[in-house]
């Protein structure tokens, strides 16, 4: 990638000479050429101002920046410390540049250092992406499971080659190959979109000047066809009667326009003094996805959308927010089969732009998830595209690794699934298991691996939310719990992970005060009421339903220690009730045991008999079958209710 390849990418480059009005007030020759992309000149400049002592913050600053794009990242990284120890060095897009200097002349350690002192000024949701692809990167799965055949393009030429988008059966895609071969100067050329058709091996024809979008002297590039539109939408240079048009600093920015085939030509965002790069549009949501560097950024380039009506504007521009947008720059969208890729150069992954893929989930969206060895490298990869080919995919990105033929080269490829790493992804609500109607809020939820080890760690929102993503694993524990609710211990294998797939996963436990309730100055697990046979012991279909619900209470509360309690009624010998109950009880105690109830949860089970009469219905006493009927009770105690969460 060029130099000036972070925010613009290869559209910077061209832009030497257009800031015909800033460099002029500074004072600094170092500015001049900074500002005209011009690092290598820029550093000698400001290094020799820096030795005199007359280099202010924001010119040290820039000759941070410049080491930066001339890749000498133990200057840069030395140059942005001094800064930060100063506060000199607080917003995020420059802590980015910090940390991937660090990085790229650093052992890992002091990253890390570096990061735990400045957790703060990052989102939560960068947060987890950082851990999440940290620990990714880190594993067995780093180059995935899938068997890429990457080739380079071999229409591929000396300058720059980028921003693949399919055309039907072509490939457009932009370039800064020299049209005129008398001119010696790149500087006076400016990036221009070209079209060829997809051989049947993914190499592509000779290229040719697309003609399907408006003839301009300027700027023309990244490009990205609508089929359902019948459209190209490109950025191109802000001009005025074929001119090129200047804001009042003196610069001239970048538009997006919309080309239908055989319509006319529309400008769809315009700035004179913001650029707007890499727009895609998606016909199932209507949004426009381009890049910019708003002031409500996250860092340098953010992705934004804009909501349309076959194209035409809608709404103002929105931020795709701290799960896609990161510290560093933000470019290149494409959406295939419910996934969004990007690329980004945050400092967190392999090389300066990675691509990435995060899932589409409704209006928000899963992890980013670096695509790994294969598509990335250690070198700068973006904007990827593919489709479906035969049993598999084709693809194009563009990358400026090792043995291309130019700085930025087109490189394809073919896979038989959808690139990037294997990922666990549970999401959903925790719900009460009795009343799925209600949320349960703030419940602890993790991912366990099969020794125990903690695998991930979330909490479910105010509305019950939960979402947890690691990287794949064949089985995993799940656990869900919350203090006076049962705990959820489940094992999943591949099997039920497959199944889950993308589709929300439901979580369910019970409150422990849903299922007790004080009954005769105890707590006892809330039933029905149920009665066994006149003299009979045998325990029922009705009676098994019921004491399935203190099976269900156990398992949800492994801790609590229960007393099986039976009475009876004052008809028939006081001796025989005793025998009765007690036979009755310890039937109940057999049954639960069989259903899995631990031996070790029942302390003991007992007959009451006829001691513990509830009415006037003793012996001797006429009653009416329904009074006598009270008395006739079992009842499963929570013999530890008072200490059961301390």
């Amino acid at each position: 990638m060029a130099q000036t390849k972070k925010i613009s990418l290869a559209l910077s480059f061209f832009m030497l000479g257009l800031m015909v009005g800033l460099a002029q007030s500074k004072r600094s020759k170092g500015d001049t050429y900074f500002f005209q992309y011009d690092y290598r000149n820029a550093i000698v400049a400001y290094e020799s101002d820096l030795a005199k002592g007359i280099l202010n913050e924001q010119q040290y600053l820039n000759l941070a920046d410049s080491y930066f794009k001339t890749n000498n990242f133990e200057k840069a990284s030395k140059a942005y410390i001094e800064l930060y120890e100063k506060d000199k060095l607080d917003d995020q897009h420059h802590l980015n540049k910090m940390l991937q200097s660090i990085s790229k002349s650093s052992k890992k350690e002091r990253k890390d250092a570096f990061l735990a002192t400045m957790s703060s000024k990052f989102p939560k949701e960068f947060l987890e992406n950082l851990e999440f692809n940290t620990q990714l990167l880190s594993g067995e799965t780093l180059g995935g499971n899938l068997d890429f055949v990457v080739f380079n393009l071999k229409t591929n030429s000396p300058q720059l080659d980028f921003s693949p988008s399919f055309y039907d059966n072509k490939l457009l895609f932009s370039s800064g190959r020299i049209l005129d071969k008398k001119k010696s100067s790149r500087t006076n050329n400016y990036l221009n979109i070209y079209e060829a058709s997809v051989l049947q091996d993914g190499q592509i024809s000779s290229a040719i000047p697309f003609s399907g979008i408006a003839s301009s002297n300027f700027h023309k590039a990244t490009p990205s066809y609508s089929k359902e539109l019948q459209s190209i939408f490109y950025v191109m240079s802000n001009t005025e009667d074929g001119e090129l048009s200047f804001d009042e600093n003196g610069k001239n920015a970048l538009a997006i326009a919309m080309q239908q085939k055989g319509g006319p030509l529309r400008l769809l965002l315009k700035d004179l003094s913001t650029s707007f790069y890499y727009p895609f549009y998606d016909y199932k949501s209507g949004k426009l996805y381009f890049s910019a560097n708003f002031d409500d950024g996250y860092g340098g380039t953010d992705i934004y959308f804009v909501y349309t009506n076959n194209g035409q504007i809608m709404s103002a521009p929105i931020n795709l927010g701290p799960r896609i947008n990161s510290s560093g720059n933000e470019i290149a969208s494409f959406i295939f089969e419910n996934s969004f890729y990007f690329s980004s150069d945050v400092f967190y992954g392999l090389g300066g732009m990675d691509v990435y893929k995060s899932n589409i989930e409704g209006d928000n969206f899963s992890i980013p998830v670096n695509l790994g060895m294969g598509i990335n490298s250690s070198e700068d990869d973006f904007g990827l595209v593919m489709r479906n080919d035969g049993d598999g995919l084709l693809g194009y990105f563009a990358s400026n690794r090792a043995g291309g033929n130019g700085e930025d080269d087109l490189y394809g490829f073919k896979v038989d699934q959808k690139p990037g790493l294997r990922t666990i992804a549970l999401k959903g609500k925790v719900v009460k298991s009795n009343r799925k109607s209600e949320v349960v809020e703030k419940t602890a939820v993790r991912l366990l691996a099969m020794d125990g080890s903690l695998l991930a760690e979330t909490y479910s929102d105010d509305d019950g939310n939960y979402r947890l993503e690691i990287p794949w694993k064949d089985q995993v524990i799940l656990e869900a719990g919350k203090e006076r609710f049962s705990t959820l211990n489940q094992q999943l294998g591949e099997e039920e992970l497959n199944a889950i797939g993308n589709s929300p996963f439901d979580i369910e436990i019970a409150s422990y005060d849903d299922l007790v309730e004080e009954k005769e100055g105890q707590m006892v697990v809330k039933m029905k009421n149920f009665f066994f046979g006149r003299s009979a012991t045998q325990i029922t279909p009705e009676i098994e339903a019921e004491l399935d619900k203190a099976v269900a209470f156990v398992k949800g509360f492994p801790s609590v220690q229960l007393r099986i309690e039976t009475h009876t009624d004052s008809r028939g010998g006081g001796s025989t009730n005793f025998r009765l109950t007690q036979s009755r009880s310890d039937a109940i105690k057999t049954y639960l045991i069989k259903k899995g109830v631990p031996s070790t949860n029942i302390i003991y089970s007992i007959g009451y008999g006829e001691d513990k009469i509830l009415n006037n219905c003793t012996n001797g006493v006429y009653c009416i079958e329904m009074l006598h009927k009270q008395n006739q009770r079992s009842l499963i105690v929570v013999l530890n209710d008072n200490v059961l969460f301390n």
